[in-house]
């Protein structure tokens, strides 16, 4: 039941003057005005959050929806037939004929990439894959590597450089001879002795792109992963011309083959196979390089040693005296050293050391002089360095007989 006038309580006494009662009013209808204007902001602010509620649970709804739907699967377009179009399933390499509409068959060619549903019917096209692994190969920022800082291996630094640098930046001199310039360079040696160095300064030093894996990085555990991710490989590379291509260890996908009739074996060999037909294949390669890194080159399949496919075969051995002073003196540019430090003694004490030895001995030395609360470092902190790390060798060498 509503109020009616003579309910309402009035703000004023009866006895009042109607001066004093149309006072009283006038600040009654201000204080309900001031109330009014709060309680239309307090709306506006409720709408306000309101709608912004309202568009949060439109979001969910949307992305719950998006989450209740069926999973498109990737698939690669094999051929288009009058029937319809021949698919090929990634993961389990499942053959299907789908029916399309006559709008997406014109946008559909060989090779293509595909999302497909549950029915195996084609939903939508997708980018051209040049797959994300390959893509994260290409290096951004080159490594802060030189020439320079590869110390007795000149010979080495040379041949390299003749191989990949010069075809790029003096094509016209090759012509004038009239042959081909060198297709690629694989690298052999022990560990440690600045295989990988020499690819960092080829990064470094040239402007062409740079892409590198590690051979292990082409082994897949599906039938024509590894083979397929080799072909994007050499076509980011193509896109990118002129190009280098640096595939490290790279007896992990080329070693011999033999009869093994294991699938693992058999998947491997298949992705050697598009590599050497990348290599040197029936289509021109283009400006791209190749060089290749490894510890095991007599584990190499003769057929990724012939020439052309690497035109030279660059043994980087364990340094001489010679290099071993270089490598001391390049690793120790930035350290405060003594004066009673001679790299040539030094270098004679290190005998077999690797290039990669002689930069742990020269860490090692600063962390005994450190240990020591020294800024300075000595000779004899170099020669207790080389002393642990053979003992370390020692132990380790001894583990591995007992294993």
């Amino acid at each position: 039941m509503t109020d009616t006038v003579d309910d309402v309580e009035q703000p004023y006494d009866e006895d009042a003057s109607q001066q004093e009662k149309l006072e009283a009013l006038e600040e009654q209808l201000d204080i309900l005005e001031d109330q009014n204007e709060e309680m239309r902001d307090k709306l506006l602010d409720a709408n306000a959050e309101n709608n912004k509620y309202q568009q949060k649970l439109e979001r969910l709804n949307h992305e719950n929806k998006k989450l209740k739907q069926s999973p498109l699967f990737v698939a690669t377009v094999q051929e288009l037939t009058d029937e319809g179009v021949i698919i090929k399933q990634h993961g389990n390499n499942q053959e299907a004929l789908t029916e399309v509409t006559d709008e997406m068959r014109e946008d559909i060619e060989p090779d293509e990439r595909v999302a497909v549903n549950n029915s195996l019917s084609i939903v939508k096209t997708l980018d051209d894959e040049t797959d994300v692994r390959a893509r994260v190969m290409q290096v951004d920022q080159s490594p802060q590597v030189t020439y320079q800082d590869i110390g007795g291996l000149d010979d080495q630094v040379s041949e390299v450089r003749e191989t990949v640098e010069m075809p790029m930046k003096n094509p016209g001199m090759f012509d004038e001879v009239g042959i081909d310039p060198p297709s690629g360079v694989l690298l052999h040696g022990p560990p440690g002795t600045g295989k990988t160095m020499l690819a960092k300064a080829v990064a470094n030093e040239t402007d062409a792109t740079f892409i590198k894996m590690a051979g292990s990085e082409l082994v897949h555990k599906f039938i024509g992963e590894g083979a397929k991710l080799v072909r994007d490989l050499f076509e980011l590379a193509r896109q990118h011309e002129p190009a280098v291509i640096f595939i490290d260890e790279i007896d992990a996908i080329a070693s011999k083959r033999t009869d093994s009739k294991t699938s693992g074996d058999a998947e491997v060999q298949r992705t050697m196979m598009q590599l050497l037909s990348e290599m040197d294949g029936f289509d021109d390669r283009g400006e791209i390089r190749i060089i290749a890194a490894t510890n095991r080159f007599d584990m190499l399949d003769r057929a990724i040693l012939r020439p052309g496919r690497f035109d030279r075969l660059i043994e980087v051995p364990k340094p001489e005296i010679e290099g071993r002073e270089q490598i001391f003196e390049i690793h120790t540019r930035e350290m405060n050293l003594a004066e009673d430090v001679d790299f040539a003694r030094l270098a004679e004490e290190a005998t077999e050391a690797s290039g990669a030895d002689v930069k742990a001995i020269c860490t090692e030395a600063g962390m005994l002089a450190i240990r020591d609360d020294r800024t300075e470092v000595t000779e004899a902190d170099f020669v207790d360095a080389w002393e642990k790390i053979q003992a370390e060798e020692e132990d380790d060498e001894v583990s591995k007989t007992f294993a």
